[in-house]
């Protein structure tokens, strides 16, 4: 059974402060069969824009992208998903890292090629969020009684 099979966008991008969300996450590949979580890993959205160099560099190499997901796996960080997509961005990919300081560090190494320009934040699945926002007491639905 084959629920995801992604390739890597080649280039980084700076991050700044963001909040770590934990979930757990199930990934079956071609190349690696099943994985089983080893506890609850942070998701990311990584929205990739190429520069004029970057897409001359995917024009004549396109292969490219598949190796610089090995790159990124040997950095601790598994691209989920990847799509090349219209509008200002050309690259929507998803991303399963251990923390922040990791992707950071994906961030830093591709991102100093300069053929990208790239924004990533993380991703709260939908039902940690509602969840989340269940448990959460409400402001100002209970009053004191003095």
């Amino acid at each position: 059974m084959r629920l995801a099979r992604v390739s890597p966008h080649p280039l980084g991008c700076m991050i700044t402060s963001i909040p770590e969300v934990r979930y757990t996450a199930y990934v079956q590949d071609d190349t690696i069969g099943s994985r089983a979580p080893e506890g609850p890993m942070p998701l990311y959205i990584m929205l990739s824009s190429l520069s004029e160099t970057g897409r001359q560099v995917l024009r004549k190499l396109p292969g490219s992208i598949r190796k610089v997901n090995a790159e990124v796996g040997r950095m601790g960080v598994r691209v989920i998903a990847q799509y090349a997509v219209l509008g200002p961005y050309d690259f929507v990919t998803v991303l399963e890292a251990p923390d922040n300081e990791t992707v950071s560090r994906v961030s830093v190494e591709l991102g100093a090629r300069g053929s990208v320009q790239m924004m990533t934040m993380p991703a709260i699945p939908v039902d940690d969020f509602i969840s989340r926002l269940a448990s959460r007491p409400r402001r100002g639905s209970a009053r004191r009684r003095r």
